[in-house]
């Protein structure tokens, strides 16, 4: 076992140590003895990136067949197990990874990585076709609720597609279509595990009240067996260039309560400094209700009803500077989209006031530190360091990087890339009858404010 240790203090006063198995499983600990809770998170190096044409989805329905069973775990036991002794867990999927984890009382660790080692080293053996067909059910209405049948559902797909062309690793999101779903085969699901859910393919982080020793032992017993195995092939080249240079654009009508644009604008990569200024460029633009959208759409116009601009952070692929604008009833898009586009120009020119740049970076201090003040936080913030940038140890000083960006760097960044030719734009129209039924509603509204007035006249 190969060991590294960092002993200065980071954020808070955080350190981190990283340690290697023979088999090329990476692992991190972190001790924090504040409360008597310790937080397993198991990061592969695979997400909807890593698929091919014809098998979007397989790395999201595996995260689901991951628990269901293994050699000496049957069926639901991985649950089971873990909220007996009194713990939480779950796993998600994303663009470039898929993770796992568990919350629990520090005496019940062991538990949870002995859960974590035997369905990595053993999960073929209780993989079969009635646990695919019944997983890919769950995945499939899972899509149906959360993306096809709900309004703007399927909006983070469709801007997806749009702004990374076809071809791309990114151009499909996690959640996969139906048609690749249940094209997907038992040795399909086989040969992923196989591929990719290796020792060598994964960082285990385990954070809170630990004996790093006892912990490091534990480890070596139930994951040190596993045999290690390569042949994960590379994930496809993600670059695009700086700015989209045309005009990418889709009209929806569908029966949705409002008109809405969305924007997807492409920015630099997680990771960098230009990638921070982008946050706080955002935070500052659409960061909640004191931003500038918000109080020129929402507050000032009153053409619409929310304003938000935030980041979707990506290490393999331009990151996403997502815009979501809902309209007020009876206001034209095209108006919003002009009020956004003079709006943003005008920061591009002008940069960030003192003020804005001071609340947006305490912002964001504020949920960095919220995420490396809870054990599950920081274990997940640990691996994501370790898996997309290869150093666990820059999670423990992200806050600091968000404070040392300039002013003038969150202008250049917006001068460079929010720009009209930079973003693929979405726009949602309601259908006639969900206009209909929007301007019921209205008059409703009206009438009984009505009412509410006559009624405060007759009282006073």
């Amino acid at each position: 076992m190969g060991h590294t240790a960092t002993p200065e203090a980071h954020s808070s006063g955080l350190t981190a140590t990283e340690h290697r198995l023979a088999n090329g499983l990476r692992v991190v600990l972190s001790e924090d003895h504040l409360t008597p809770v310790a937080a397993v998170c198991l990061w592969y190096d695979v997400g909807s990136r890593h698929e091919v044409e014809g098998r979007t989805g397989l790395a999201h329905l595996f995260e689901h067949l991951m628990f269901q069973g293994s050699a000496s775990v049957k069926g639901n036991g991985h649950f089971e197990l873990v909220q007996g002794a009194g713990g939480s867990l779950n796993g998600t999927t994303s663009f470039e990874r898929t993770n796992y984890f568990e919350t629990m009382p520090a005496h019940q660790l062991e538990l949870a990585l002995w859960l974590e080692a035997d369905r990595m080293g053993s999960l073929l053996t209780a993989l079969d076709q009635e646990s695919l067909d019944n997983q890919r059910d769950v995945v499939k209405n899972e899509r149906r609720q959360r993306y096809d049948n709900v309004p703007y559902g399927t909006a983070f797909e469709r801007l997806s597609a749009l702004a990374f062309p076809d071809g791309h690793p990114y151009h499909h999101t996690p959640i996969g279509s139906m048609a690749d779903l249940d094209a997907a085969s038992l040795e399909d699901a086989r040969a992923f595990f196989r591929t990719y859910y290796a020792p060598g393919n994964a960082v285990l982080s385990v954070v809170g009240d630990i004996d790093p020793e006892q912990t490091l032992g534990w480890i070596e017993r139930y994951f040190g067996t596993i045999p290690a195995h390569n042949g994960k092939p590379e994930p496809r080249d993600g670059s695009l260039p700086d700015v989209v240079g045309e005009n990418v654009r889709e009209v929806i009508e569908e029966d949705v309560p409002s008109r809405a644009l969305m924007a997807a604008y492409r920015l630099p990569q997680d990771g960098t400094r230009e990638s921070d200024a982008a946050d706080l460029a955002l935070t500052v633009l659409g960061g909640g209700e004191s931003s500038r959208l918000h109080n020129r759409l929402v507050r000032r116009d009153r053409s619409a009803v929310t304003a938000g601009f935030g980041l979707l952070r990506l290490a393999g692929a331009p990151s996403l500077g997502w815009l979501d604008v809902k309209a007020s009833s009876g206001v034209e898009l095209a108006a919003i989209e002009a009020a956004v586009d003079e709006e943003l120009a005008r920061f591009a020119e002008q940069g960030p006031t003192a003020e804005e740049m001071e609340r947006a970076q305490a912002q964001l201090e504020r949920e960095w530190l919220d995420r490396l003040a809870t054990v599950a936080g920081r274990a997940d913030e640990l691996c994501r360091f370790a898996v997309l940038f290869g150093d666990p140890q820059l999670a423990l000083t992200a806050v600091q990087r968000v404070l040392d960006v300039t002013a003038e760097e969150v202008k250049a960044v917006a001068a460079a890339r929010l720009r009209p030719d930079n973003r693929a734009v979405l726009v949602y129209e309601p259908t006639a009858a969900a206009a209909e039924q929007d301007d019921e509603q209205d008059d409703d509204q009206d009438e009984q404010n009505q009412q509410d007035e006559q009624g405060e006249g007759a009282e006073a």
